[in-house]
């Protein structure tokens, strides 16, 4: 048996401290790793399915081959790793504000090792990914105006639940109009919540997007008896022409 905590990392960051760490919960006989921005739990190992579900879901809204994907929201990785699930992909970008969850990937302290930072389809990139889609330049340096066939967002907890202040301009209109520009036609956003599906925010997705439309993620959670959560994917789609 594993030992029963660990501290993994720990690191200043622009907006706080944060921290990975590793439990093994007795009950279950596993071992969980989770995500802390200082008290804050941002991300465990035990509860995925909607983190993954917003690949499956984006990706599965799109057709075609050579996808050009990108991520906002490194975190454990588990969006990164369904995304590169798909034969589909030809390519990932994934954005991330902080640079130690980066460098965690590359030096395999998560659960999936080094498997993102090994992969020749997968680029990590730090940078902040709101002030990216608010620029004309967008998320590649070496080629601005780079438009993708998904855009996948896991940052924010819920449009009313920012993580950081910096993300407050993106939730409306001409921030998620601006973020169209970087899509080709056709091409899909999604977007993770930790909330059951809200009519309200699909119905902001639809004010920049010609469909726009929620998917709910329904889970157990262990800890609890198997008892039931919803979460939330929001899905909207550019017009084709």
């Amino acid at each position: 048996m594993s030992a029963l905590f660990e501290e993994l990392d720990y690191a200043p960051t622009p907006i706080g401290a944060i921290s990975l760490r590793r439990r093994h919960i007795l009950a279950l006989k596993t071992d969980v790793f989770e995500i802390l921005l200082g008290e804050e739990h941002l991300m465990s190992s035990l509860f995925t399915a909607s983190e993954i579900a917003l690949a499956d879901k984006g990706l599965a809204a799109l057709s075609g081959e050579a996808l050009d994907v990108l991520v906002g929201g490194l975190g454990l990785g588990y969006t990164a790793q369904a995304v590169l699930a798909h034969e589909s992909v030809a390519d990932l970008t994934v954005i991330d504000l902080l640079e130690p969850v980066i460098r965690w990937h590359r030096e395999g302290l998560v659960p999936m090792k080094t498997e993102l930072a090994d992969d020749p389809r997968c680029r990590l990139v730090q940078g902040d990914f709101f002030t990216m889609a608010a620029s004309k330049e967008g998320f590649d340096a070496d080629r601005p105006g780079r438009c993708y066939d998904a855009i996948l967002i896991d940052i924010d907890h819920t449009p009313d639940r920012l993580l950081h202040g910096g993300s407050k301009g993106f939730y409306t209109p001409d921030g998620l109009s601006a973020l169209s520009s970087f899509l080709k036609p056709g091409g899909v956003v999604g977007l993770w919540s930790d909330e059951a599906p809200d009519e309200e925010i699909t119905a902001l997705l639809g004010t920049a997007f010609d469909e726009a439309w929620a998917e709910p993620v329904v889970f157990e959670n262990p800890l609890q008896d198997g008892r039931p959560f919803t979460q939330a994917v929001y899905l909207g789609r550019k017009a084709r022409d």
